[in-house]
């Protein structure tokens, strides 16, 4: 890869770093209130049964929010294009974030999660839209590993920064800290992108690289706008967005849930879990980017595409099943669970690098916002329905008879037989993958 960025160029990795950057914005702004729960539920006396059940009000409360804002936000970027619609997006949700600030009690908290949550669900339509514009089909999958770490990175970010200065500071400024780093990034964002045909900065030789698959040179003539309807008619489009319906709930429950169950299974305090949170996401890391890694080197090896793709998604979804030990190898050492979930985690984002980038393999440019605002909103109606019928009810009834670590093995089953569920599913609907003409 070196030798090729040096004889064609590497901008394209400078908007890679722009998308890692929002990416990681995006995951500070929502991952933030995960690590205030205790200094929330001391400032609006939740007692225990309270606090799971106004926890999983707000959480619920984003969920659906990013559902529906799933909804209108692919096609919104489409319409837009990637450098209006993204910068939009990221405006909104950074001054959501600081508007947390502003909440006094539970009520205050859900506005607040609603509004961060439709707002938010524009990051992955525009990320998986500037990559298909800006990275040729060989190296998307890798594109899409890195900036997506940057889920992880904001997912560290977070336990390391935000009980310190809740604890200093008050939980408000936990806050306004992370949201105003959007504004950085939009000040960013407008110097340095633009769409590769009218990149001033890149060169010739790069912009026929990005350019030379043979669709792409069908597509930069065709900008017609793509239905929804005619998009929920393709077995592509359903693919991805059960494959998205059955995995993102797994990704939502680490996220949200993580803090909570290393306090509730080994009675750490807030400030204790900083490292385990932080190694865990560490690890999810280097899974991300070793996701997009894989698939590149077998299709450089002259597989087809899509072999290259479903066989690295497989390895992947095996990859998660030693999460259902963790509990108990947890019993031998805390930190042997925290290795287990860091491994189930980074397994998630290398599964989470190829599912995006399969929308870029099988749809045009112009539909790939859209398609991935479909596959986000299925994404997050499988985590409503997680939270709802299952950790809502389950959490509060195990906590209630003081056994909520069964719960959370319950939970760790679920995690560990969804990839299965979900590829087995994608390859009986594409077994090829093939792109589809709209």
């Amino acid at each position: 890869m070196n030798q090729t960025n040096a004889a064609i160029g590497k901008y394209r990795w400078t908007i890679c770093s722009l998308v890692f950057f929002a990416t990681t914005v995006n995951y500070l702004d929502r991952n933030v209130i995960s690590y205030l729960r205790p200094f929330l539920a001391e400032a609006f006396n939740w007692t225990p049964e309270q606090e799971v059940i106004d926890y999983s009000n707000i959480e619920l409360a984003f969920k659906i929010a990013y559902a529906l804002g799933m909804l209108v936000a692919g096609g919104i970027i489409d319409k837009l294009g990637t450098k209006l619609g993204y910068a939009v997006a990221t405006g909104l949700w950074s001054l959501a974030a600081v508007g947390h600030a502003f909440a006094t009690g539970t009520g205050g908290f859900l506005i607040a999660r609603i509004f961060l949550g439709v707002t938010e669900a524009g990051n992955f339509p525009a990320a998986i839209k500037a990559t298909a514009e800006w990275f040729p089909q060989k190296e998307r999958a890798l594109a899409t590993g890195i900036f997506n770490s940057g889920s992880n990175i904001g997912a560290i970010i977070v336990p390391l920064s935000v009980p310190f200065i809740a604890e200093n500071y008050g939980w408000q400024w936990a806050f306004i800290a992370t949201g105003v780093i959007g504004f950085v990034w939009l000040a960013l964002w407008f110097v340095l992108y633009e769409v590769p045909q009218k990149q001033k900065r890149l060169s010739q030789a790069e912009l026929e690289y990005i350019t030379a698959d043979k669709a792409d040179v069908v597509e930069a003539e065709d900008t017609e706008k793509v239905s929804w309807l005619k998009l929920l008619s393709f077995r592509q489009t359903w693919a991805f967005a059960i494959g998205k319906l059955l995995t993102d709930p797994v990704w939502w429950f680490y996220l949200f849930w993580l803090p909570d169950f290393l306090m509730k299974q080994y009675k750490l305090t807030a400030t204790e879990i900083i490292w385990p949170c932080a190694l865990v996401y560490v690890i999810g890391s280097v899974g991300s980017i070793f996701g997009g890694w894989l698939p590149l080197k077998l299709i450089e090896k002259n597989w087809p595409a899509y072999k290259a793709r479903k066989t690295s998604m497989l390895l992947y979804a095996f990859a998660v099943l030693p999460v259902l030990f963790s509990q108990y190898l947890g019993t031998i050492n805390m930190w042997w669970a925290i290795l287990v979930i860091g491994f189930a985690v980074s397994a998630h984002q290398a599964w989470s690098a190829n599912i995006f980038t399969t929308v870029s393999d099988m749809f045009p440019k112009k539909a790939t916002a859209s398609v991935t605002g479909i596959g986000g909103m299925f994404g997050a109606l499988g985590g409503i329905l997680l939270t709802v019928l299952v950790q809502k009810n389950m959490f509060v009834y195990y906590t209630k008879i003081g056994k909520i670590e069964t719960g959370y093995f319950i939970m760790f089953c679920i995690c560990g037989a969804a990839y299965l569920l979900a590829w087995l599913i994608m390859h009986i609907l594409v077994p090829k993958m093939k792109k589809v003409e709209v």
